[in-house]
């Protein structure tokens, strides 16, 4: 319990820093014409699942929170619906009225700013190294690792993802369903950039 405590006390603070800078924003004459994006790194793990730092494809791992204040735009909406980093930049594009990018693969996220209730067709993925992914729809987490293993996760009953469903046939059309998201291609791994040593 108390390891955690600084870790509240800084969210806390955070917060409140969030709100005098909204705050202000709303007092200025930059209220009208100004759009904020508050986003941060992704999760951590403290030993669940025998895991530690931030390597899986676990809810913990991966869920980041995600805050978007427009002129006029809805206030205090919480909104259910998987979304991805990735849309940002087409949903900035949107609300700024840029031309669209057809070679973005984010989808604009302006129909959930609009209303946080509306159909959304699209799912949020993740992938740690080539060929494992997870698959994050409204309720399900899907995880499909290089060797073929698979994990599905109930996030209505089960959302802190003890309980692998992957082997209930029941569940073989949310398999399915999940799977045909799984990216058919892998970007090659970046080339890490250091110095070299000079050899004598």
């Amino acid at each position: 319990m108390a390891a955690g405590r600084p870790g509240l006390a800084a969210v806390s603070f955070t917060d409140a820093q969030v709100g005098r800078l909204l705050d202000a924003l709303d007092a200025s004459p930059h209220a009208d014409n100004t759009i904020v994006v508050l986003f941060s790194d992704h999760g951590f793990h403290l030993g669940e699942k025998q895991r530690w730092a931030k390597q899986s494809l676990w809810e913990r791992s991966t869920r980041v929170p995600l805050i978007v204040s427009t002129p006029k735009g809805k206030r205090g909406n919480r909104c259910s619906r998987p979304v991805e980093l990735l849309s940002l930049y087409p949903t900035l594009v949107e609300l700024c009225g840029l031309p669209a990018r057809d070679e973005l693969e984010g989808v604009s996220l302006r129909s959930l700013l609009d209303d946080p209730n509306s159909s959304w067709d699209h799912v949020a993925i993740s992938t740690y190294h080539a060929n494992n992914h997870a698959v994050r729809s409204e309720r399900y987490r899907y995880i499909r690792y290089a060797d073929g293993s698979e994990e599905l996760y109930d996030h209505q009953t089960d959302p802190r993802e003890w309980n692998n469903l992957a082997g209930n046939p029941k569940l073989r059309a949310v398999i399915r369903d999940h799977a045909r998201r799984i990216p058919q291609k892998n970007a090659p791994p970046a080339r890490r950039r250091g110095v070299r040593s000079k050899k004598n």
